[in-house]
């Protein structure tokens, strides 16, 4: 059954740019042009992934991601102009599993598409419930449990906690994070893992100034620790 997209932009030449193009790549599409008719077609169509402009008309694409992330799961992908690391970053840190920046290619976009959707299906296997510390991890539900209080992560931020904590203590460079727990074909901005490190350690760690689950290897990458 193919993957229903939501294409969200206010500019009808951009929509007409994308949505034959991935309808021709095998995907379904809803296109909205604000962002309350975002949500409302979120709710409707119950889309897959969201492919989400930063500008809109009555709520920007940020407030839309907020509300989302409070819907479900579903992969979001921010669109935008800015080219400021830190406008990317809070777009990852409202829960936006990726980022594409304006002007991009149709075959950039469909990639970007297929590894977040790769993410959430879970190409690779875990245990089906792990217990470390006061967290509980399921593989099989995608959800996570502290001290029997859920949290929700996004389907990027659950896909490396899955990984880092599936071997507790083995460090992993950025970079392979991003080939293996992103799935990411685009290996240009090795930042972004410190992005979504950093949201994970704000819902999971008491003291995220101070991590125990996440840690950070100086020069190096993330572990998980052992010690728990």
């Amino acid at each position: 059954m193919p993957h229903t997209l939501l294409l969200v932009d206010d500019e009808e030449k951009v929509l007409e740019f994308m949505e034959p193009f991935l309808r021709q790549e095998g995907f379904q599409t809803v296109t909205a042009k604000t962002g309350k008719d975002a949500l409302k077609a979120a709710k409707e169509n119950k889309p897959e992934l969201v492919v989400l402009d930063w500008m809109l008309p009555e709520m920007s694409g940020i407030d839309v991601c907020r509300e989302l992330r409070k819907m479900s799961r579903m992969g979001i992908i921010m669109v935008t102009a800015r080219t400021d690391e830190t406008d990317k970053i809070i777009g990852l840190e409202v829960g936006a599993d990726d980022y594409i920046t304006k002007p991009f290619s149709l075959r950039e976009l469909a990639a970007r598409i297929r590894s977040v959707l790769r993410r959430m299906e879970g190409q690779q296997q875990f245990e089906e419930t792990m217990r470390r510390g006061e967290l509980t991890i399921s593989e099989a539900q995608c959800r996570v449990w502290k001290r029997g209080e859920e949290i929700q992560l996004t389907p990027t931020e659950l896909k490396l906690l899955l990984t880092l904590a599936a071997k507790p203590g083995i460090v992993y460079s950025r970079l392979q994070l991003l080939q293996g727990a992103l799935d990411d074909d685009f290996l240009n901005d090795e930042r972004t893992v410190d992005a979504h490190i950093s949201h994970i350690r704000k819902k999971i760690e008491d003291d995220p100034s101070k991590p125990v689950y996440i840690q950070t290897v100086y020069g190096f990458g993330y572990r998980f620790g052992d010690r728990l």
